[in-house]
């Protein structure tokens, strides 16, 4: 029988165009040059705009005398300090309001996500209409309405209202009791420092033997008593160094103590509770999406409400609502900006003062960037962080 011999043909070699590596390759080379240029493009055209107009760049302007006075100064700072020393106090006070405004919103917005979903009508209707009306206006109309609506038509220095435990509020601001700190009063300091690492290994442990036993430990209580009982332990063994500097009535205007000036008490308020809107929103979301079968297992457990909501329901919502809520953090770091409209010294009116008295607008504009940047990061990877450490973990 005749042997058949079998000819290969070689395939013809499609064009390395067709293989979706090389494409995509080529596709990344191309738009990473236009990027390079465009980049390139931009920051010749911005030095040779500024060698035109006779301004030279670098941030060595920052080692320069600042000139003005800043209102509220955190930090030490005058007016001989320089423009750097001036935009760090800008930055701390960015600091401080985004801080405050972030813890406030968040107690105010799980309050108000709660009591959305109360079984109360008069309370569930108060909590729809809060957040129906702050979500629904611009964040700068919510800061005017407590600065020119509120602030600024509280009485006259002379008329202040008073609130009990030496503290007065008028339209210059808010004044409480001002502590001085005598000899061995950093003790106070170390001890509370101590009472909050003891509360975390408290909670911890309470935790691992509520998982391995099932049996509960009064966090809450014993965190109040270490917190509280420890500094006041070290306020009375260090022989009372601490004395308060009282706010005092006079004439025509309130003398010692420590002020809150309006500016600050409009931006904080109004970005606690502008934002708490959508973290209520986003709270009652979470707890919807918990099924319900978790609270029908809880009330046949014999948990009350408050405790199935609090011990099943919340933290199985957490896992729903840390994402969105690090959103809303960002918000209203970056809504802190809008400060300057009511001349609360932030990093942005900090900012543009320095820019109007060196005309480095490219260098200070980098620097805010660079700062917002910085705290939104900083902001989302703590948040990630604790969104890892709430995460249900299948056993």
């Amino acid at each position: 029988m005749a042997s058949q011999e079998t000819i290969h043909v070689a395939e013809p070699r499609g064009s390395l165009l067709n293989d979706p590596k090389v494409r995509g390759l080529i596709f990344q080379v191309v738009v990473g040059a236009a990027l390079v240029l465009l980049v390139w493009w931009i920051v010749g055209n911005t030095i040779e705009n500024l060698r035109r107009a006779n301004i030279s760049s670098g941030f060595g302007f920052l080692a320069g005398r600042a000139g003005f006075d800043i209102a509220q100064t955190p930090i030490d700072y005058s007016s001989n300090s320089s423009f750097g020393r001036a935009i760090l106090v800008g930055l701390v006070n960015t600091i401080i309001v985004a801080v405050s405004g972030i813890a406030t919103a968040t107690i105010i917005g799980f309050l108000v996500g709660i009591g959305r979903l109360s079984r109360n009508w008069l309370v569930a209707r108060i909590c729809t209409v809060y957040v129906e009306v702050f979500r629904n206006i611009p964040p700068l109309l919510v800061i005017f309405f407590w600065y020119f609506g509120v602030i600024s038509v509280l009485p006259a220095p002379r008329d202040s209202i008073e609130l009990g435990l030496g503290t007065y509020i008028n339209s210059r601001g808010f004044f409480m009791p001002k502590a001085v700190w005598g000899e061995g009063a950093w003790l106070i300091a170390v001890a509370f420092v101590l009472a909050i690492a003891m509360t975390w290994f408290v909670a911890r442990k309470a935790r691992q033997r509520q998982m391995a036993t099932g049996q509960q430990f009064p966090v809450v209580r014993t965190a109040i008593g270490l917190i509280v009982g420890l500094p006041v332990l070290a306020f009375l063994v260090t022989g009372l160094p601490v004395t308060f500097e009282v706010p005092q009535l006079s004439t025509f205007n309130i003398r010692g103590g420590w002020t809150v000036k309006p500016e600050f008490l409009s931006l904080y308020l109004a970005l606690s509770f502008y934002t708490a809107s959508f973290i209520a929103e986003i709270v009652r979301a979470g707890i919807l999406g918990v099924s319900k079968g978790q609270s029908e297992a809880s009330f046949a457990l014999g948990l009350r409400q408050g405790q199935a909501l609090r011990l099943v329901i919340v933290p199985q919502a957490m896992r729903i609502v840390i994402p969105p809520l690090t959103s809303q953090y960002l918000n209203l770091t970056k809504n802190s900006s809008l400060a300057v409209a009511i001349g609360y010294p932030d990093l942005v009116a900090v900012g543009q003062t320095t820019m109007n008295q060196t005309g480095q607008a490219v260098e200070v504009v980098a620097i805010w960037m660079i700062v917002y940047l910085g705290l939104s990061l900083t902001t989302s990877v703590f948040m990630n962080w604790f969104n890892a450490r709430m995460a249900l973990v299948e056993r």
